[in-house]
């Protein structure tokens, strides 16, 4: 029976964000699966102002697998293996209104997580050595088919001369 080792990840979290977790999983749905360049290229260029709070988890979640010293994972290896975003506790605050009421204003809050896992293609090359394999070449003789074809449009041209 194979035995499968468990993928190694890492993760990073960001607790009680100023944000609803709908906001925010609107953002993070963009870049999971995603490689941390392009991640970080999606973030970049997202008018949300939730995606600069990802932005920051994902850089901390990057900076946890480099200085990681089990691991020795570069950035650009790596890809979001997991994005999610939970709510968190919602802060109430009340405002006075009309006629001596009150309305309530609920301040949401998110906790953002992010998981990192380095690229299966990356896996691979640590684990195989590289070897260099001879590229096999048919022989097709190009100087032989180019004779044939002035040969055929020749021929052509005398049946209809």
């Amino acid at each position: 029976m194979a035995v499968v080792a468990p993928e190694q990840e890492v993760r990073a979290e960001a607790k009680w964000v100023r944000s609803s977790a709908r906001k925010a999983r609107l953002v993070v749905e963009h870049i999971r699966g995603l490689s941390v360049p392009e991640a970080r290229t999606v973030l970049a260029f997202s008018t949300r102002a939730v995606a600069h709070d990802v932005e920051k988890v994902l850089h901390s979640a990057v900076s946890n697998a480099e200085s990681n010293p089990n691991l020795n994972w570069s950035g650009d290896d790596l890809y979001v293996s997991a994005a999610y975003v939970d709510e968190g506790p919602t802060i109430k605050r009340f405002q006075m209104r009309a006629r001596g009421r009150m309305g309530r204003i609920n301040k949401r809050t998110c906790h953002i997580t992010i998981k990192l896992a380095q690229r299966p293609e990356a896996v691979a090359a640590e684990q195989t050595p590289t070897r260099r394999r001879r590229r096999q070449t048919t022989e097709q003789p190009q100087q032989t088919e180019q004779p044939q074809q002035t040969e055929q449009i020749e021929q052509t041209e005398e049946a209809t001369a």
